[in-house]
């Protein structure tokens, strides 16, 4: 019968690692990192909160729709608004009528998110951490205390890019939907049949949104030239592995998606650009998404990387920084024609595209 992971000794860990980066061509330090995120998405998913959260991001790539071929480190989640402020939802379903209205829910979901955090998501880590006697430390972070740290002995080293810590970072201002439950095991899962892993069931967020939250976060980038921390680069390394996904044409023509990133971005994320503009997210979905940055936006993007590429995250070979923008100028060019294309169906068929006569 197989030996659970963590019910080995240190050294035997050690050992399975080793062998498992002979097997897969992957850093050990990636390997080990990657058991703990799938520990901490089971520890999650098979509680009482499976039922309100939502998984998302980079790592729901990865892990779960295998579109990406990087290592994905941190675990985003959704914790479902109607759920985090229900008095002020009421029926209106998750979105607010007006600014106004989503200023006022927001500054509630900042104050109730780090409670709710503090008071229901860090005990249950802490007691499946200490129900299998693991030695992680878990800990509070961010500006706005919405994010939780979990910081466990390292068996192996990278070149410090990636850290022995497990980031998990919320977010409370939507439903999270589409979503459906997923199955998601270890990379080393089966390449050592002695040894068993941790395996996880959490609900995940669609494909189509997941590209749509990127490539706006993307296009604000572009509009505001300047990098929000480190390993930004991810989203346009995911944006080009997604355009490669037998499902990308049907995702690039989803209006529906499209135009639900764009008004929730729009709501509750306002940002402006180099000239003091609102940027207009729904610009986005009729043909004017922007994804490649110029100038020193260009070679900031192309700094952070590299700097993502010396620590072997990638999988495979990954391609030249200027060949990653080659194709994300495709994936602009696709995603604004299909919206153009769209945009001039549904003109014909409520007449507005006819002869022009009054």
């Amino acid at each position: 019968m197989a030996e659970y992971f963590f019910d080995l000794d240190r050294d035997d860990q050690r050992e399975a690692l080793e062998y498992a980066r002979e097997q897969t061509g992957r850093p050990a330090h990636l390997l080990e990192k990657d058991v703990w995120v799938v520990w901490i998405l089971r520890a999650l998913f098979e509680s009482s909160l499976s039922a309100d959260l939502t998984f998302k991001g980079g790592t729901s790539l990865s892990k779960v729709y295998k579109v990406i071929d990087r290592f994905s480190e941190d675990i985003d989640l959704t914790y479902d608004i109607r759920k985090l402020i229900p008095d002020l939802i009421g029926q209106s379903g998750g979105l607010p009528v007006s600014r106004s209205q989503a200023n006022k829910w927001t500054q509630a979901v900042r104050h109730r998110l780090p409670d709710w955090i503090k008071a229901t998501v860090q005990p249950v880590i802490e007691a499946g951490l200490a129900r299998e006697r693991l030695g992680a430390k878990i800990e509070s972070s961010g500006k706005d205390s919405d994010k939780l740290l979990v910081r466990y002995a390292a068996l192996t080293q990278g070149t410090g890019y990636v850290a022995p810590v497990v980031t998990l970072e919320f977010g409370g201002h939507a439903t999270g939907e589409p979503h459906q439950r997923q199955s998601v095991v270890c990379d080393m899962d089966g390449h050592i049949p002695e040894v068993s892993f941790p395996t996880a069931s959490p609900r995940v967020m669609s494909l189509a949104r997941t590209f749509w939250e990127k490539a706006m976060a993307a296009h604000v980038y572009c509009a505001q030239g300047h990098l929000r921390g480190e390993r930004y680069a991810r989203h346009w390394h995911d944006l080009a592995a997604i355009a490669h996904s037998p499902l990308f044409a049907e995702i690039a023509s989803d209006h529906a998606i499209a135009a639900m990133v764009a008004q929730h971005k729009t709501l509750f994320f306002v940002e402006k650009d180099t000239d003091s503009m609102v940027i207009d997210y729904a610009a986005t979905t009729r043909g004017h998404l922007r994804i490649v940055p110029e100038g020193r936006a260009s070679q900031a993007l192309a700094e952070d990387y590299a700097a993502m590429l010396a620590d072997s995250v990638m999988i495979k070979n990954a391609m030249p920084f200027d060949q990653l923008m080659q194709v994300c100028a495709e994936v602009e060019n696709r995603v604004n024609q299909a919206a153009i294309r769209d945009d001039d169906s549904r003109q014909v068929e409520t007449g507005d595209g006819s002869d022009g006569a009054a």
